[in-house]
């Protein structure tokens, strides 16, 4: 998606954009972008990943290795910034999402915070000190290996790592398990959805013992359609934690207040750090 905004009370123009080839897609989103030429002086990407954000590297601003075909090694910052000339800044769309959420909605006020977003794959933006959190490469937390709740062993879906979070509460994940059910069907007190909500829960556990931040929100169209999960995650997680952490006091694990515009105004909260 590509918006033009200057926060989420001030949404001037917006247009969605397949994700099909790199050409097609990036070649719209110049076209978008050169349309709207003079109504913006900075621009943020919030990407898809795995992607390289060490700006003194020679692929600053591709994406690395993906699981999209054809995306793998594919230039997107540097080809947008020669096009349409003009400061840009550069992230994970989750931590985009994340920052937006901080600046304007769930974590207002807090300096350490995550979002996790459950949907055809499930990402973390990790926040820490104000900042995302960097080392060779961003986190890649959708991917930690959990341990599943007692006598289940599915294998889970994911392609590199099989029964991590993402390979066990996904969307994709979800349905594979569900099927031939379509997931529409599923009651909300089905078991499946513990097993989804114990290993969202059990990512939750990693993020608070690593980074303590103070709160998370979890958003995504997985967490959409199935707002029951949410209440069943902050207790699995109180549960799982047994008491050596306290968590504060409140909705710890709570929705995006932005909803699905946590995404595409993380541009925009990155396209105002780019700013002249």
């Amino acid at each position: 998606m590509a918006i033009l905004a200057r926060g989420p009370g001030e949404v001037l123009a917006r247009e969605t954009v397949p994700t099909t080839t790199p050409e097609e897609t990036l070649g719209a989103l110049e076209r978008i972008l050169l349309g709207w030429r003079g109504e913006y002086d900075a621009l943020g990407i919030a990407s898809f990943g795995p992607v390289d954000l060490h700006p003194d590297s020679p692929t600053w601003g591709h994406i690395v290795t993906t699981a999209k075909p054809g995306w793998s090694g594919t230039d997107v910052a540097p080809r947008l910034r020669e096009r349409i000339a003009v400061p840009v800044a550069f992230e994970t769309d989750v931590n985009g999402a994340a920052i937006a959420e901080m600046q304007w909605g769930a974590g207002r006020g807090l300096r350490d915070f995550a979002y996790i977003t459950v949907g055809t794959g499930v990402g973390v933006g990790l926040i820490a000190n104000g900042l995302p959190t960097r080392g060779f490469l961003h986190s890649e937390l959708g991917h930690v290996r959990v341990a599943q709740r007692a006598a289940d062993e599915w294998a889970g879906v994911c392609p590199f790592h099989g029964a991590c979070v993402e390979g066990l509460a996904s969307g994709p994940a979800i349905k594979a398990r569900v099927a031939p059910r379509a997931i529409e069907t599923v009651a909300p007190d089905d078991p499946v959805w513990d097993s989804v909500g114990w290993a969202l829960a059990q990512l939750c556990h990693v993020i608070v013992c690593a980074a303590a931040p103070g709160a998370i929100a979890i958003g995504g169209g997985v967490m959409e359609r199935q707002p029951h999960l949410l209440e069943r995650i902050q207790r699995m997680l109180v549960q799982s934690l047994s008491d050596y952490m306290p968590l504060p006091s409140g909705d710890y694990v709570r929705p995006p207040a932005l909803g699905r515009d946590a995404g595409p105004l993380g541009a925009i909260a990155l396209a105002m750090t780019a700013r002249p």
